[in-house]
């Protein structure tokens, strides 16, 4: 018993990060689903940081008006929350694999603290960017930057973020984003920030293990 308090302990203090790559949507979203369906007490919190091959998915409140002309761009219906959105190459995903329960986060709290993580990240590049209370994800000024999505099941989640760093947004055109119609979309490329995908993903991890581990 003494045993299982010290590693429940010492659980708190990172997640295990997974750098994947350039993937598909639908083998991710498998593995993702495999993962939490088979964790235990025990299992390690992780954070899976890839890209996804260009595809729009839909959140299961996603309607099918909010898709304008998908110009041959697959579209998969997924069963994170949210509206339609794009992801594609040179835009960073975190997908947050958690116990949410042991991390003692309403869920609420887990969607601010992933968004604060975002925001912190560019304050850090002296880039003023905020969250929206209508409208998860996070803004700079009224351009979108970063989605989120996320999937509950039994005290664990997955699913995560999506930040737009060096991409071509035009398929975000295609759509009204996160089922806002004309809202404009922005990376960070765009906003000045030089550095690329691996160290922004590094930075962004480690962001959100500042805000989501309390231990």
């Amino acid at each position: 018993m003494h045993h299982h308090h010290l590693l429940s302990m010492h659980e708190q203090r990172h997640f295990n990060i997974r750098t994947i790559g350039l993937s598909d949507y639908l083998p991710i979203w498998q593995a993702m689903r495999d993962f939490t369906q088979t964790r235990t007490a025990l299992t390690h919190d992780e954070i899976w940081l890839l890209q996804h091959s260009p595809v729009f998915t839909q959140g299961i409140a996603g309607k099918d008006e909010h898709l304008l002309n998908s110009h041959g761009i697959g579209v998969i219906k997924t069963d994170r929350g949210g509206q339609i959105t794009y992801h594609g190459p040179g835009q960073i995903i975190a997908y947050l694999l958690l116990d949410i329960r042991r991390l003692k986060l309403g869920v609420r709290e887990l969607v601010r603290n992933m968004e604060s993580a975002v925001i912190d990240l560019l304050r850090y590049y002296h880039i003023n960017a905020t969250g929206r209370v209508e409208a998860p994800g996070v803004y700079v000024g009224n351009a979108k930057i970063a989605s989120l999505g996320l999937k509950i099941k039994k005290n664990f989640c997955y699913h995560g973020i999506a930040l737009n760093v060096n991409m071509d947004l035009t398929p975000f055109s295609y759509i009204n984003p996160c089922g806002y119609s004309g809202m404009q979309v922005t990376q960070t490329k765009d906003l000045g920030i030089s550095d690329g995908l691996e160290i922004l993903s590094n930075k962004l991890a480690d962001q959100l293990q500042v805000k989501l581990l309390k231990g």
